[in-house]
Order: C-alpha cells, then sequence, then structure tokens
C-alpha cells in the first residue's frame, strides 16, 4: 500500500507567512528609497508613450522569489511517499457458514427485513471481520447446496451470499434438512489442515427433509474436528409471515414460529461449540461477534514502511528559481539607483 504524508507538517504553517514576508519586503523598500537625483518638470509630456518591457515584467522577481520560498517551506515539511508491506505469521480459522433458506425465512419479526435478509446482512458484516479465514458458504432447505468454496477470497463469498434467495424464490423445493446442512458443511472442512474448523449453522425449523439426521451428522463433525456453532433464529409465538392473497399479490398471515431448540443444543454440544437464539437482527448480529471473539485467528501481522522522500524534489527547484531570480534582479530589472 502506498500513502502520501508529511514528515513535518506544522512546518506548512510556515507557508501563511509568505504573504507577511512580501508586504514587509515592499514596505522597506520603499522606506529605504533613495531620493530622485534626476528632475523632470514637464513629465506631463511622457503621458501616452508607450512603457518599457523592463518595467512591465519587473514583478516577474518578485513572483519567482515567493514561489522559491513556497517551495521551500513544502520541501522542509518532508513530503514523503510511504510504502508499506504486511507479513502474515500464524494460521486463521476456516469457517463453514451454513445458512437455511426454507420458506419460513420470510418471517418479518426481524423488522423491517426478513429473517433471510437480516442474516445474510449479518453474516457480510461478520465476513468483513475474519480478514484472514478461510470461509466457505452452504445453503440448505429440502436439500443443501455448496453455494461458495472454502476461501480467502471473501469478496466472492459476499457476491455468492448477495445471490442467495428464498427456496420459492430460487425454484427449489421447500423444506428444512439440518443434517444435511451439517453434512455439506462439515464436508467442505474434510481437507483442511487448520488447527480450528468451524461450522456456523443458521436455521428457524425443525429438521423435516433429507436422509441425515443433525445427531448423526453432528457425531461425523465431531470425528473430523470440527465444531459447530447453531443458532436459532426467530420470535418465539406467532410471527408476520407474508402469503399468497386470494386476489393475487401477498398479504400478512400470523403462523406459529415452531424451532427445535434441544436438536441445536444438543448438536452444538456434541461438537463442543455453542447454542445461541436470536430473536432480532441486533441480538444476531451480537451473536457473530460473540462468536467471532470464541474463535480467534492465531494471525500476527508485521507492517514494514519504506519511506521515499521527496524533499531534495523541491528544494533543488527552489534553488534554482531563487538563482534566476538573483540573475534576473541585477542584469535586465536592475534598478538604476
Amino acid at each position: 500500500m502506498n500513502n502520501f504524508q508529511f514528515a513535518n507538517p506544522w512546518v506548512l504553517a510556515l507557508a501563511l507567512l509568505v504573504p507577511a514576508l512580501l508586504a514587509a519586503y515592499h514596505l522597506l523598500a520603499r522606506r529605504g528609497a533613495k531620493p530622485a537625483t534626476m528632475h523632470h518638470p514637464a513629465t506631463g509630456m511622457m503621458r501616452g508613450l508607450p512603457g518599457s518591457w523592463r518595467a512591465t515584467w519587473r514583478p516577474v522577481t518578485t513572483v519567482l522569489r515567493v514561489l522559491a520560498i513556497t517551495l521551500m517551506v513544502i520541501g522542509l515539511a518532508r513530503p514523503q511517499f510511504v510504502q508499506g508491506r504486511e507479513t502474515i505469521t500464524g494460521e486463521g480459522v476456516d469457517i463453514a457458514l451454513a445458512l437455511d433458506i426454507s420458506g419460513s425465512m420470510a418471517s418479518l419479526d426481524f423488522e423491517p427485513q426478513n429473517r433471510l435478509q437480516a442474516s445474510k446482512q449479518v453474516i457480510s458484516e461478520f465476513i468483513d471481520e475474519r480478514p484472514y479465514d478461510r470461509v466457505g458458504l452452504v445453503i440448505f432447505s429440502n436439500e443443501a447446496f455448496s453455494q461458495s468454496p472454502l476461501t480467502l477470497d471473501h469478496n466472492m463469498v459476499r457476491r455468492s451470499l448477495d445471490q442467495v434467495e428464498l427456496a420459492s424464490d430460487l425454484g427449489l423445493d421447500d423444506g428444512t434438512a439440518i443434517g444435511l446442512g451439517i453434512a455439506n458443511a462439515a464436508n467442505m472442512l474434510t481437507n483442511s489442515e487448520t488447527e480450528s474448523k468451524v461450522v456456523i449453522l443458521l436455521t428457524d425449523g425443525v429438521n423435516n427433509s433429507g436422509q441425515i439426521d443433525p445427531l448423526t451428522a453432528a457425531e461425523a463433525a465431531k470425528a473430523l474436528g470440527i465444531k459447530i456453532y447453531t443458532i436459532g433464529a426467530g420470535r418465539p409465538g406467532e410471527v408476520p409471515v407474508p402469503v399468497p392473497g386470494l386476489l393475487g399479490g401477498t398479504t400478512i398471515a400470523y403462523q406459529e414460529s415452531v424451532l427445535d431448540e434441544a436438536t441445536l443444543q444438543q448438536v452444538a454440544e456434541t461438537t463442543g461449540g455453542r447454542y445461541f437464539r436470536a430473536t432480532d437482527t441486533e441480538g444476531l448480529r451480537a451473536i457473530y461477534e460473540e462468536i467471532s471473539q470464541l474463535e480467534q485467528s492465531q494471525i500476527e501481522v508485521q507492517v514494514y514502511n519504506q519511506h521515499k522522500e521527496l524533499m531534495i524534489w523541491l528544494l533543488l527547484p527552489a534553488l534554482a528559481i531563487l538563482l534566476l531570480e538573483a540573475f534576473l534582479r541585477n542584469t535586465l530589472f536592475r534598478r538604476v539607483p
């Protein structure tokens, strides 16, 4: 990474003195001017005559001096390019995110968003906070699918997450195959060589699809050294859900929120993880932040900065301009006493 900075930025305040110095110079020059040695009583006769080019261009010397002083002030502030280089040692955590996209994730108890939209937003923020971890994404409804492989390319994972919709919108059969979601996420971590392998599963329902029981999948994950954090999403009781209206469009109906917390808790405990319950977006965000604290990456980042000084490229032109100004002032624009 390249940055531009001033090593002595306070010196730039001296630039404010340049106009004051210029005014003082002219004031002293006028006070110290010698009286004229020749008098022309009929100066009116010279009106209308073209002026001398030397008189016209004499202010150039003042401009050159101001420019030289300005360059010197900027140069003394030591402008520099800073080239930073990071050296990373250690290893991160491999994380497979399993996300429920069944129809009940359309519930609006995480208002103003539905459960799926809120989950996508919070998961995206979670990914941003794990720059050194490999992250993969699994989605599940009636079946489970790998949406994004395990990768350090978090932009690709976020793009895949943005494309996630409810199962019905993706043309998939509805259902909640929690066991398949766990199995698919664990399979994504099978070849991982990192010490920390984690599955974070988010669902709002009960396992009612797929041929793999969640507890069986949890035992398999435990054998692979994978820890599972489970998150149950949704408020208890009746929640607002958009449903097709009789005359077309959608209407809001209230349906009972059903969540198998006992199974989710047992899955987490089997693998050494934890179970969490989220009833709103802020609660969900707090859960992912807590998991992020529980699963810290063993990463050490060392930053080396190389400074490229630019002062000489300002002081040399300033010196050249001062020499040019002195030459012009004492030759072409020399004043006769």
